[in-house]
């Protein structure tokens, strides 16, 4: 069943289909963490993972001169996502891609991005919420894209001194960090998502360079809602309330 969803009050809207993973805090997250460290000039860029599109959708909405293509092997995603580059008029700089990364030399270029962007299934095969559909569970578990697979994707597409940003979860940064490192790319920036101030974090914000040096700024974290349950003001600039 496909929806329709405005993402924030005036924003942008957002076909969702019951197939095709649902948007997500953590792409809305990641996707502003990203727009608010580069600058806004011409730029290539390519989101792995991209279900419904909607980083690829904020991204190039954010930056008039950014061209990013969207991959995902699904194709109600792949589908889904076109229809939204479509409905947010991002056609002629928006294009979504059916594809497997683990396969990413038949269909992408080496060395054509200037970052990648990725919000990746987190969890372990067999771990985590049990899905309702086993496309959702494709995209909860890297079953079909582990860590290594991604990275891996990631340094092929890069070029040189490219970044490469995902989202994920604190308690699997270990596993994360090493296959960054595996393949090519250094940790550069750090940021935490927590809920309130007192809550542990939930998720984390990585910006990591192709061929970069050992330097890791950890920045402070990034707080939802106050004590009192509102939104702090910095939660409200991301959805634009």
């Amino acid at each position: 069943m496909v929806m329709e969803n405005e993402l924030w009050p005036g924003g942008p809207r957002f076909k969702e289909d019951g197939r095709v993973f649902r948007v997500g805090a953590d792409a809305v997250l990641l996707a502003h963490f990203i727009s608010s460290a580069r600058p806004k000039k011409k730029e290539t860029a390519v989101d792995f993972c991209c279900g419904s599109g909607i980083i690829a959708a904020l991204l190039a909405l954010d930056n008039p001169e950014l061209r990013i293509d969207a991959v995902d092997f699904q194709r109600p995603a792949v589908l889904l996502a076109t229809e939204n580059f479509k409905a947010c008029g991002l056609s002629d700089r928006s294009v979504a891609i059916e594809g497997d990364i683990r396969r990413h030399r038949e269909f992408l270029s080496g060395g054509a991005y200037d970052f990648v962007a990725s919000n990746p299934p987190y969890y372990p095969g067999g771990r985590g919420k049990r899905a309702a559909t086993a496309e959702i569970a494709d995209a909860r578990d890297d079953s079909s894209c582990t860590p290594g697979e991604l990275c891996r994707a990631a340094c092929y597409a890069a070029r040189r001194g490219g970044s490469f940003y995902i989202v994920h979860k604190p308690g699997l940064l270990p596993g994360l960090f090493r296959a960054l490192g595996e393949n090519g790319f250094e940790p550069k920036r750090l940021r935490f998502v927590q809920h309130k101030s007192s809550s542990p974090p939930s998720i984390a914000l990585i910006e990591s360079r192709k061929g970069g040096g050992p330097s890791l700024n950890v920045e402070a974290p990034l707080i939802l809602y106050d004590d009192d349950g509102s939104e702090t003001t910095e939660a409200k600039a991301v959805y634009g309330r």
